[in-house]
């Protein structure tokens, strides 16, 4: 494997040193720079921290190192508070399988203009008898864990559009309050990944109130990254090119197999990202200190909303599972 940073195209370089301050001269001493304060949080377990991994934490604060260290800390650190969330953190767990296979969320094989990666989510495809808000979280997360993991993902960042077409208002009392607080937290502080755009399209009134409700969580910063464009899809493509975008959202390209990228993340049995099997590339992780342990057994399901067959009981995610600890 080449060394991070030292791969990728002439381009790329360009671009992580103007938008980054990227400077491979001073890369090496940036991430040991990140790595010597690790000793200064004894509290935080953590589970990986090599070079390639301390890389994409400085990208994403533009290589201000205790900016870097603060997200890097408390990527580990929303880990260990919401325990729960990362159990069984895999693509073949059935309710973040169930929300991949429904394409929630996907990914376009290809990239905008500017290279980034476009994360879909068409929200009329949740059928919430099946599996909740937290399933959908936590295939998102590790969508995101996979993607990062290219350097020219965490170099150039990522767009996400959302489709609310079809979505019910009956759908939109599923979207609890707490589980959507936790996503921001989630998001916006402790991943190392770089947003520059969120598109609601064909979003419906309740929606907008629903945001309305959680503008005071996002940062102002990420406030101004969420576009909402309602059904003029015009405005979308001024911002992401109709050649980038699939037929469904007024793109030239094929329409989007909801399940193509769900085959990618579950053909891929090495990869995993569960507190315990946190995914090396080398896939020989060195030694750590060993995580406590903890009971596997699921808390009963709370959904008021949905009857469950008894034998499937404990394959579900609910909205309260990871909010209990």
């Amino acid at each position: 494997m080449a060394e991070y940073g030292w791969g990728i195209t002439e381009p790329l370089a360009n671009r992580a040193r103007n938008e980054l301050n990227e400077v491979p001269e001073e890369r090496s001493s940036a991430i040991a720079a990140v790595r010597a304060q690790m000793e200064t949080r004894p509290d935080i377990e953590y589970l990986r921290s090599d070079d390639a991994f301390i890389l994409r934490f400085l990208r994403a604060r533009k290589f201000n190192v205790d900016e870097a260290f603060r997200l890097f800390t408390r990527y580990f650190e929303y880990r260990q508070t919401n325990k729960n969330l990362f159990k069984k953190f895999q693509a073949s767990e059935p309710g973040i399988k169930d929300a991949l296979l429904d394409g929630l969320p996907g990914v376009l094989p290809g990239t905008d203009h500017r290279g980034r990666r476009i994360i879909v989510l068409y929200s009329a495809n949740w059928d919430n008898t099946r599996y909740g808000l937290a399933a959908i979280y936590r295939a998102i997360l590790l969508t995101l864990e996979k993607l990062i993991d290219d350097e020219a993902a965490q170099i150039n960042g990522f767009l996400v559009v959302v489709d609310w077409s079809e979505f019910t208002f009956k759908q939109s009392s599923w979207l609890n309050p707490r589980v959507l607080k936790l996503m921001i937290e989630g998001l916006q502080d402790c991943f190392p990944a770089r947003f520059t755009a969120i598109h609601f399209v064909n979003q419906p009134w309740y929606i907008e109130a629903i945001f309305k409700m959680l503008r005071p969580f996002l940062k102002e910063k990420n406030r101004n990254k969420i576009v909402m464009h309602g059904i003029n899809l015009m405005t979308l493509h001024q911002q992401i090119r109709k050649e980038a975008l699939p037929a469904e959202l007024g793109g030239t390209q094929a329409p989007y197999n909801n399940q193509s990228w769900a085959r990618t993340l579950l053909g891929d049995e090495t990869f995993s990202f569960g507190h315990q099997h946190i995914y090396w590339p080398s896939r020989t992780p060195p030694p750590h200190k060993p995580a406590a342990s903890r009971s596997e057994t699921f808390p009963s399901d709370q959904f008021s909303h949905r009857e469950t067959d008894p034998m499937q009981k404990g394959t579900y995610l609910d909205e309260e599972f990871f909010l209990i600890d």
